[in-house]
């Protein structure tokens, strides 16, 4: 049986003195490090030195050179395996763009994905689409009535003819990334040469890669930190990584925390959800956490009860609560803006949510603050080193301390600009480089601390109301019923808005759920001072993104599509 490759190289430590991700490779593959593939109990199941990448995206690049054109878009459905990983490089050493895409939550009938999968296709205006065995069929079935040709992941569809190589240079694009949030109108954001290695190098720089480091990640290939943070920037600095796959995460998130420890794994991120579940579901047994050295926490708002518990649980198997790092990201900044200062664990603040919600400023609250108006947020540090950050009010004003206000980017990692088939690619920020993230947040001592996405806003009689508040009461009031929520607005046709909390339940009795909904109803009530609509719904049922992250748009249009299976509502509005 192969051995995992090491931690120790056996070439010279280079971070990040790389312009392309081929030259990247090519200097990665002359050592003995590469990327480590795992079953869900942990074994070890395929290592793929980064050598044998390079030998094999080489081979298979040459193949997809004879079948393409320069700039081409490839589709590849983004499974954790050594497939994807060599065919993603075999397009960078063709000159055409990878398109990564996710897999289908479930196998067989999946009719969300599949249209979800057809309207990223058609809109990226794809070469062709490349898919797993495994799952071959269902994207067959997705484009059937497309003109888009559908192939085996593996290359084996591909011509066994041969043309030279034809690697992107320095000013030239990397590929296309479909945002998690993406809906009707999915947003293909451009990745470049430029932006992919200028944000590793900073991811590397932040996070203080070192010779002998060793990642571990189960976060999906197919955006964001899974594919930038745990596989490009990792190779760029010639580290181990090893694998598993978000699906075994989910059944068994101990296997994540046994490879750090067997293998002792320096970095790994995950959101806050993944921390909360690997301490719920911990039985006990032999683990050794003290390599763990930058224990990121990215994907979604950072949680104080997810990261507190965490710690607690495995305190006493060498976890320091310090190598927690609060980061802050978006696909539009290729991934990485900000991380908190490493071995200082996070910094919480605890502001009056009442007057945030009418005066946009995040004052800390005090003894006189009721419980039903602390929140409890979390710093994310400052922004990537060689970057720029401000936080602005409407009117493109730089904000004081402590005030609400739109979260701004500019740098080399920002995207070039969104795809768009008719005109291009469309730049994403003003005439002076400022990307206007959509989030938004304050400062807290020259930290970041986020308070939620500017289009999640409700705007409720003139006043600002987050979504976040309505279902932190929710999920509070129900306790374990109610492990999930999402609150958004809705107009009737006579222009009418209408607040509506759909909440996941886990109780089945009749009166325990209408005990919980007229508890749910009175807490948010009382929170926020609107009337809502409380709607429980099927557990997991509400949309997530890969990452673990609420996507409050696509549940909202899946209501407004009449997809829920509305399990009981409170009878009219409070």
């Amino acid at each position: 049986m192969q051995a995992r490759t090491p931690n120790a190289n056996s070439i010279e430590f280079n971070c990040g003195g790389f312009e392309t991700l081929s030259e990247a490779l090519d200097y990665a593959a002359t050592g003995v490090t590469g990327l480590n593939f795992y079953s869900v109990r942990g074994e070890l199941e395929y290592v793929l030195t980064y050598a044998e990448l390079q030998a094999r995206a080489t081979e298979m690049a040459a193949r997809l050179s004879t079948e393409t054109e320069p700039g081409d878009l490839i589709g590849l459905i983004a499974e954790t395996s050594p497939d994807f990983a060599i065919m993603f490089f075999a397009c960078q050493y063709a000159g055409v763009l990878p398109v990564p895409v996710s897999v289908p939550v479930t196998l067989g009938s999946n009719e969300f994905y599949k249209d979800q999968l057809k309207r990223i296709c058609e809109t990226a205006n794809l070469h062709c689409l490349l898919a797993p065995k495994s799952i071959l069929s269902v994207a067959q079935d997705a484009l059937e009535h497309t003109q888009i040709q559908v192939g085996n992941l593996d290359g084996s569809d591909l011509s066994r003819e041969t043309s030279p190589l034809r690697p992107f240079a320095a000013d030239g694009m990397c590929y296309i990334q479909f945002s998690s949030g993406s809906t009707s109108s999915p947003k293909g954001i451009v990745g470049s040469q430029k932006s992919v290695t200028t944000n590793c190098r900073a991811i590397q720089l932040g996070l203080e890669a070192r010779a002998g480091d060793r990642i571990s990640s189960w976060l999906p290939l197919y955006h964001d930190m899974g594919l930038i943070g745990q596989f490009l920037a990792p190779m760029m600095a010639q580290l181990s990584v090893d694998y598993i796959d978000s699906k075994s995460f989910a059944r068994r998130p101990s296997t994540w925390l046994k490879l750090i420890s067997e293998n002792k794994a320096t970095h790994s991120y995950s959101p806050s959800f993944g921390y909360e579940i690997s301490a719920k579901r911990w039985r006990g047994g032999e683990l050794d956490l003290s390599s763990w050295r930058v224990a990121g926490i990215g994907g979604d708002m950072v949680r104080e009860e997810a990261l507190k518990k965490f710690a607690d649980v495995f305190r006493e198997h060498g976890f320091c609560e310090k190598a927690f790092v609060p980061s802050y990201g978006l696909a539009e900044a290729t991934v990485a803006v900000s991380f908190s200062p490493l071995r200082t664990g996070f910094q919480v603040d605890v502001i009056n949510s009442d007057i945030m919600r009418s005066q946009q400023k995040a004052v800390p609250a005090d003894t006189s603050t009721e419980d039903r108006n602390r929140r409890a947020l979390i710093a994310c540090g400052q922004a990537i080193p060689g970057h720029e950050m401000k936080i602005c009010d409407d009117d493109g004003n730089e904000v004081e301390e402590r005030v609400v206000g739109r979260i701004m980017f500019r740098g080399d990692s920002v995207s070039p600009g969104i795809l768009d088939r008719d005109a291009g690619i469309l730049p994403l920020t003003d005439k002076d480089g400022w990307l206007d993230t959509g989030d938004l947040g304050y400062w807290l001592n020259g930290q970041l601390v986020i308070t939620g996405r500017h289009k999640d806003l409700i705007l409720w009689n003139g006043r600002n109301i987050w979504p976040q508040d309505i279902e932190w009461t929710a999920e509070h009031a129900g306790g374990r019923h109610i492990p999930k929520s999402a609150a958004f607005k809705l107009s009737d046709d006579d222009g009418n808005g209408h607040i509506y909390l759909l909440a996941e339940c886990k109780a089945r009795r009749p009166e325990q759920r209408e005990e919980l909904m007229s508890e749910i109803t009175a807490n948010v009530r009382q929170t926020v001072g609107a009337p809502i609509e409380v709607i429980f719904v099927p557990t997991r049922s509400l949309i997530m993104t890969s990452s673990g992250k609420l996507s409050r748009m696509r549940t909202r249009q899946k209501f407004i599509s009449g997809a829920f299976e509305l399990e009981h509502a409170n009878s009219e509005l409070v």
